[in-house]
C-alpha cells in the first residue's frame, strides 16, 4: 500500500509551525529555492500560532555537495542533513517536526536502472518517511518530457497522453505517479533556462552548432521558464495556506516562444551563428542520423513541433505573474552564459 500524506482540517494548518524539507537543494532549480526559503526563514509570514507569528523554518537534504554560501555554518533557523535516495535507511529520521517537502532531486542521464533507483524507487522511500513522519504537503519538481512525442497546444494538466522515452522521463514519471497517489503535488516545467543551466541552453548550443538550419522555418511554439520564476511558483506552493492534493500543474510563461525566436535570442547573446536556410524535420534527423533513436528524434523534435501548454491554473493558484518573457529574462542570464560556455 502506499503511504499517504498527514492530512488536517484547512483551520489546524494555520497552527502548526513551519518547516520546509527541500531536496536537490545544491541543484539547477533547487538552489534558486533554496537562495528564497533561505531569505524567508525567521521572516512572519502573516500567520499567528500557539505562541505568536509563524517563522517558516528549513531543512536541507545533501548528499555529495556542499551548501554553496554556508561555509561558516548555516543561518540561524536553517539545518542541513545528509542522506541518499538511493539508501532508505539514510533517511530515517530526516522528515521529524517536518510540514512541507518540496522534492527536487531527480537522476537525469544514466541506465534505467540508475534512474529508477532515485527516481522512482528514491521518491518511494522519501513518501514513506514523509507519511511516517505526518508531513502535510508534498511538492515534488516533474517534467513535461512525460508526455508522448507529439503536437501539444495549449493543452491543460490530465489532456495529454503519458509516453516517455528516456530513462529518465520513464523513472520520473513513475516518481511523479507515486507522489500524486499519496495526495502529492506534481509540478510540470517544459524548458527551463537561467543561471545554472548546464542542459537546456548548452544542449541547443550544441545542437545549432550540429545542425545549422532552421527545422520547418522554426515555426514551432515552445513554452518555456525562467529559474526565477520557477522556483518563486514552487516555495509559494510550499508555503500557500491550505491543501493541495494530487495535482499535476504545469509551469510555464503564458506566452510561448518560436523555436525561431528562441535560436535567434540565444545565438545572438552567445554569438553563435544562426541558421541560413531551412530543413524539414525528417531531413534533420536523417543528417543526425536519428531516424531510429526515439531519444534524439525527440530532441530534435522540441525545435520543430509545437510543445506548449497552459499554464493558468499554477499562477491563479500562487497569485503571482511568472516575469518577462524569454527575450528580457534571458538578457540577464546572457553574462552567466557566457561566462559558463566560455563564449
Amino acid at each position: 500500500m502506499l503511504p499517504v500524506l498527514s492530512v488536517l482540517p484547512d483551520e489546524r494548518l494555520s497552527l502548526i509551525p513551519e518547516r520546509i524539507l527541500v531536496t536537490g537543494a545544491t541543484g539547477f532549480v533547487g538552489s534558486h529555492v533554496t537562495a528564497r526559503l533561505t531569505a524567508a526563514v525567521g521572516a512572519p509570514d502573516g500567520r499567528t500560532g500557539p505562541e505568536g507569528p509563524v517563522r517558516p523554518a528549513l531543512r536541507l537534504l545533501t548528499h555529495r555537495r556542499a551548501l554553496p554560501g554556508h561555509a561558516g555554518g548555516a543561518p540561524a533557523g536553517v539545518e542541513t542533513v545528509t542522506g541518499d535516495l538511493t539508501d532508505p535507511a539514510s533517511l530515517r529520521g530526516i522528515c521529524e517536526g517536518v510540514t512541507t517537502v518540496v522534492h527536487l532531486a531527480a537522476r537525469i542521464g544514466g541506465t534505467e536502472e540508475e534512474c529508477r533507483a532515485v527516481n522512482t524507487e528514491g521518491t518511494r522511500a522519501l513518501l514513506a518517511e514523509a507519511a511516517r513522519a505526518g508531513v502535510r504537503r508534498f511538492v515534488h519538481l516533474g517534467t513535461a518530457a512525460v508526455y508522448r512525442d507529439e503536437p501539444h497546444r495549449g493543452e491543460a494538466e490530465g489532456l495529454l497522453a503519458e509516453e516517455p522515452v528516456s530513462a529518465t522521463s520513464v523513472t520520473r514519471l513513475e516518481g511523479e505517479r507515486l507522489v500524486l497517489a499519496a495526495g502529492g503535488v506534481v509540478v510540470r516545467p517544459h524548458l527551463v533556462y537561467g543561471r545554472g543551466d548546464t542542459w537546456m541552453v548548452p544542449a541547443l548550443v550544441d545542437l545549432m552548432g550540429r545542425l545549422p538550419y532552421w527545422v520547418d522555418g522554426g515555426r514551432a511554439r515552445l513554452s518555456m521558464i525562467s529559474a526565477d520564476a520557477l522556483a518563486d511558483a514552487l516555495v509559494d506552493l510550499a508555503r500557500l495556506p491550505g491543501r493541495l492534493a494530487g495535482q499535476v500543474l504545469h509551469a510555464c510563461h503564458p506566452e510561448p516562444v518560436s523555436a525561431r525566436e528562441l535560436v535567434t535570442t540565444v545565438g545572438e547573446a552567445l554569438g553563435v551563428p544562426l541558421p541560413e536556410r531551412d530543413v524539414t524535420l525528417e531531413e534533420a534527423c536523417a543528417r543526425l542520423s536519428a531516424a531510429g533513436d526515439p531519444v534524439t528524434r525527440r530532441r530534435i523534435s522540441l525545435l520543430a513541433v509545437d510543445h506548449w501548454y497552459d499554464g493558468s491554473r499554477l499562477w491563479k493558484l500562487v497569485g503571482a505573474e511568472p516575469g518577462p518573457g524569454l527575450p528580457e529574462g534571458f538578457a540577464g542570464y546572457a553574462p552567466w552564459y557566457r561566462e559558463h560556455m566560455g563564449r
